[in-house]
């Protein structure tokens, strides 16, 4: 039988805690991030919702007219600026989240227990997704839309021979932004073997960083080339050549205003001048 195990994080929010804990019950369904791997059926999945009070449901819906959903768990403990806790029902783990006062907002302590001989079959990925999840929407929150953002209807893998590395690089020099958290430079742990999902979210869209496997051919044509719009295309230019991206071509004019670059393993990328209206 295993032994009983927690895990745990935390983040600061930089508002006040009743705020942060009606933020984080009631607009759970715009601080989820809806993307391909977040739900148990993301194929179906409409909405995540947090019924309050002891007793609460979360659920991950699908149909709500037909109530077809899927119970995660069952919230035991209800103190609205103060506590939350909710036992869940995918699994064994006891998720316990605290919200404490600080000078400058709140910090959201988030406890995922097991209990000796108990499973854990997703009730912990709470303890991974608030901190970079919550964080962000209430940085954004007083001016974000109170309409869920889904992803649009293409999405693009990479592969690298080091995809940590070349994330991190992808961050610091094209600019992308990443729902979750980029794995470190840590000089006593290989993240490149052990990262398995990277992803940015690019407009509506998702970029996905994989490792190769195998061997890149050599001296082989390009035969994918993602295209990147972004809203200052001269200010991209410029972070690039700063973070040593090599310039195939520079900035020019064809209907679209562009620049093609080579990352940190060869891959080449098009960086066009976004229009006013593209999201």
């Amino acid at each position: 039988m295993s032994e009983a195990r927690s895990v745990s994080s935390e983040v600061e929010v930089a508002v006040d805690a009743p705020t942060a804990f009606g933020a984080f019950t009631s607009e759970m369904n715009l601080w989820w991030v809806r993307g391909p791997i977040n739900f148990f059926d993301a194929a179906r999945a409409v909405a995540l919702t947090c019924e309050p009070g002891v007793g609460g449901r979360l659920l991950e819906v699908y149909d709500e007219a037909a109530g077809d959903v899927l119970e995660l768990g069952r919230i035991t403990v209800w103190q609205p600026g103060e506590r939350l806790a909710w036992q869940s029902s995918v699994d064994d783990v006891l998720i316990d989240v605290r919200f404490e006062p600080t000078a400058g907002g709140t910090i959201v302590r988030v406890l995922a227990s097991i209990p000796a001989g108990g499973e854990d079959r997703g009730g912990t990925s709470w303890v991974r997704v608030v901190p970079p999840w919550f964080g962000a929407w209430c940085a954004r929150r007083e001016t974000a839309s109170r309409e869920p953002r889904d992803l649009g209807r293409l999405a693009v893998a990479v592969y690298y021979d080091k995809p940590a590395a070349a994330a991190r690089w992808l961050a610091a020099t094209f600019g992308f932004e990443t729902p979750g958290r980029l794995p470190g430079d840590d000089a006593d742990r290989d993240w490149d073997a052990e990262q398995t999902w990277i992803e940015f979210r690019v407009g509506d869209c998702s970029l996905m960083v994989f490792k190769l496997e195998g061997e890149r051919p050599e001296g082989g044509a390009d035969t994918h080339e993602p295209w990147v719009f972004v809203d200052d295309l001269d200010a991209h230019f410029a972070r690039a050549q700063a973070g040593g991206a090599a310039i195939v071509e520079g900035i020019h004019q064809h209907g679209y205003r562009a620049y093609v670059a080579r990352d940190l393993e060869g891959h080449r990328w098009t960086i066009a001048q976004a229009r006013p209206s593209m999201h």
